[in-house]
């Protein structure tokens, strides 16, 4: 596929996409999280606590929420997302063993939420002449069963249904705020706490009631844009429904004493301005929670299926193209067997702490993805890691306020999942109190690694950097700083060549590793000193480039200067042609000495197409721009152009590529005139940039010196150029699953 192909058809992947933001993530998450108790225990919240410990507990509440969704937004972008929703975006983060002990507990949790919210619409029948007459039960299974149908049928009825139910929650809502304009008085500000009741223990009644943002999210795969639609679709439904808590808060409270609000559970039908608008939003809510969640859960067990944490028959479509019909009819039969079972009051709480402890997670996994520093980790949503590690602490800390037992019953099953899932043992060697407990971390770490399955999302340059001393190499110590970001492993190595045994007994090799540690120390920075006596510069870069490195820290990339002189640029051609036969990626930089790396503001990358050159040249561009030194610089992608009239879909296609890689660049068409050589478009066009990065290619034997004062004559033109060539077989920039 060419380039252009590649870059137009980032929303076509998945053919079962048909829902946007509104209908596919903020509806179905406004409809759960105003729920019931929005309209059956905020008066009381606000009775308890007052008119400020209400406002404080909603504050709360929705910071927590609004935090988790800012994580799940930064995941969402960071990643083309398909179908499972958190499961998907946890298990594709800190692996299918994590992903499956949050998602197996997150499922059952939707699948039981289902009988929950039935039953809590049943329960509020009551009262009604020809309804009391039916077993509740009975009434209950019926209802699920006529969900399962819409579910069965197909997600596009079910969103179709929910703007109806979204229609009478409005209209609810309008009713409420419309009612007891007349009836106005001074609020009670303090609390009025009820014999053990505390401002913690009210906050648990509520918190409850914002954990509904997931819902949305686990329509990943039916949606048109995943990642916009979670990102755009959870934080715009945080905000409205956070505004309707505060308001309806506020308002009930200006209509109540403390202990109205906290005895009359229906006052908010009494101020509504038309009453049986409200019992509407009751049973609104309620269905509109069992219809989302009946939607949601079988996706979430389709996505597991197709991973093999639970049997793949379970993710069954059964002829339909869309729709996990097995994953229905498994849902409903939980929810059958839930109705049935009599008390649900044990289970309750277990299940809060599911939703709680995804939510957690996915607060962990966006703050541990910025802090290790993947380079694939390239959120479109950004946000600092410390508000996700913020929204974990709340998350967590929420769970042990609401119920430390089912908080620890909680975290013991999905630790129990997920050793099942390992199935592997680990043995712990402890050795020297010291040295000996740094040593077995780092074996373990390394076997650890070792036995990992390698995936490109997980690529990071790993640099070997042939220095000599690296007093004398400066510029090349700063590009393999800027690269590592901290992250990566650098290792900086001098070639001794000469007589081995002369130079061996000299002990050079050990003095040159000392001056090379020192540099390390004195700079502050984090690298490894190495050394060797070699025979030929060739033979011992190619020998070190093999044999340096253990398990998984091997280096994938090689670093070293641009020779000025023809023999020089020849034999560096020649390695460079050996090391890409070995997988290594090979950068060659010339430094301009008398501009440097200018005022690091401007980064040149010269595309000739979505190649595997291209690729690791916009992603290293993309890790040095993020490097503090480089604050503020901007990317330009320029193509080269022989046709004007092609320029605007060209940069099109750049900008389309690059929105789906989340590389903030400029995309740039270059329409050159007819006969101008390429030298003098980069003089043009790079001439005052600060870092051009430009692709070789591999010359055969003959045309090596050829080719090296070819390149010689085209990077001269500018100033500083990295040169790239990538030995990687992998999508660096789009690594998928």
């Amino acid at each position: 596929m060419t380039a252009s192909a590649q870059a137009a058809s980032p929303r076509t992947q998945n053919a079962s996409a048909r829902f946007g933001t509104f209908g596919g993530v903020f509806t179905p998450n406004v409809l759960t999280i105003l729920g019931l108790i929005l309209f059956l225990r905020t008066g009381w919240v606000v009775g308890q606590a007052g008119l400020l410990g209400a406002l404080l507990i909603v504050a709360i509440a929705n910071s927590i929420s609004f935090l988790t969704g800012l994580s799940l937004s930064a995941i969402a972008t960071s990643m083309n997302v398909r179908a499972g929703g958190k499961y998907y975006l946890i298990s594709r983060t800190l692996g299918r063993e994590i992903g499956g002990a949050i998602g197996v507990p997150l499922y059952l949790s939707q699948a039981i939420s289902v009988a929950f919210y039935i039953i809590g619409f049943t329960e509020s029948l009551e009262g009604i002449a020809f309804v009391s007459q039916i077993d509740p039960r009975v009434l209950a299974t019926l209802i699920a069963l006529f969900f399962g149908v819409i579910a069965f049928i197909g997600a596009d009825f079910a969103i179709k249904i929910q703007y109806f139910i979204l229609a009478a929650l409005m209209a609810a809502l309008l009713s409420f705020f419309s009612g007891g304009w007349g009836s106005i008085q001074a609020p009670t500000l303090t609390s009025a706490y009820s014999d053990g009741m505390s401002f913690w223990s009210v906050f648990a009644v509520f918190f409850p009631a914002v954990t509904g943002i997931a819902v949305g999210a686990s329509m990943s795969g039916d949606l048109k844009d995943p990642g916009r639609s979670i990102h755009k679709g959870t934080i715009f439904s945080v905000l409205f429904t956070a505004s309707v808590y505060f308001i309806s808060v506020l308002w009930l409270s200006l209509h109540g004493t403390s202990e109205e609000l906290k005895s009359n559970t229906l006052i908010m039908r009494d101020i509504s301005i038309f009453p049986p608008l409200i019992m509407a939003g009751v049973w609104a809510a309620t269905l509109s929670s069992a219809l989302g969640s009946i939607v949601a859960a079988p996706r979430t067990l389709q996505a597991m299926a197709s991973d093999g944490i639970v049997p793949r028959v379970l993710g069954s479509r059964l002829g339909s193209r869309t729709e996990p019909r097995v994953g229905v009819l498994t849902t409903t039969g939980i929810a059958f067997a839930v109705i049935w079972a009599g008390d649900l009051n044990l289970v309750a709480p277990i299940i809060t702490m599911f939703f709680l402890n995804t939510y957690g997670m996915t607060n962990l996994v966006a703050g541990i993805e910025k802090l290790v520093g993947n380079p694939s980790f390239r959120p479109r949503a950004k946000i600092h890691p410390g508000f996700s590690l913020l929204g974990a602490a709340g998350c967590y800390g929420a769970m042990f306020v609401i119920n430390p037992l089912a908080t620890v019953v909680a975290i013991l099953i999905s630790y129990g999942i997920y050793f099942y899932l390992e199935r592997r043992s680990t043995i712990r060697t402890w050795g020297d109190v010291r040295n000996g407990i740094w040593f077995s971390l780092a074996r373990q770490s390394l076997l650890n690694l070792e036995r990992s399955v390698y995936h490109a999302r997980n690529w990071r340059p790993n640099i070997l950097v042939f220095t000599g001393q690296p007093h004398n190499r400066a510029p090349l110590v700063e590009v393999a700083d800027w690269l590592s970001r901290g992250y990566g492993i650098v290792s900086f190595y001098q070639l001794l060549v000469g007589d081995i045994d002369r130079l061996a007994e000299r002990q050079l090799r050990s003095v040159a590793r000392r001056q090379i540690r020192a540099f390390i120390l004195e700079q502050n920075m984090s690298a490894f000193a190495e050394a060797d006596i070699v025979d030929s510069f060739y033979s011992g870069a190619v020998t070190v480039c093999q044999s340096h490195g253990v398990g998984g820290l091997e280096p994938n990339t090689v670093l070293m200067g641009w020779s000025d002189t023809d023999g020089g640029r020849a034999l560096s051609l020649r390695l460079l042609s050996t090391l890409y036969e070995l997988d290594k990626s090979v950068l060659y930089l010339r430094h301009d000495e008398k501009r440097g790396f200018g005022n690091r503001k401007v980064i040149d990358v010269w595309w000739r197409g979505h190649t595997r050159n291209g690729d690791l040249m916009l992603l290293l561009a993309h890790i040095i721009s993020q490097n503090p030194t480089w604050d503020g610089a901007s990317i330009r992608l320029l193509q080269v152009l022989q046709r004007g009239e092609g320029r605007e879909q060209t940069e099109a296609h750049l900008r389309a590529l690059l929105d789906r890689v989340r590389v903030a660049a400029e995309p740039v068409a270059v329409v050159v005139p007819q006969g101008q050589p390429f030298p003098e478009t980069m003089k043009i066009w790079s001439k005052d940039s600060d870092l051009t990065l430009l692709g070789m290619n591999r010359p055969d034997a003959d045309s090596r010196e050829q080719y090296g004062s070819q390149l010689n004559e085209w990077i001269s033109a500018v100033g500083t150029v990295l040169l790239i060539h990538s030995g990687q077989t992998e999508d660096l920039l789009d690594p998928g699953d």
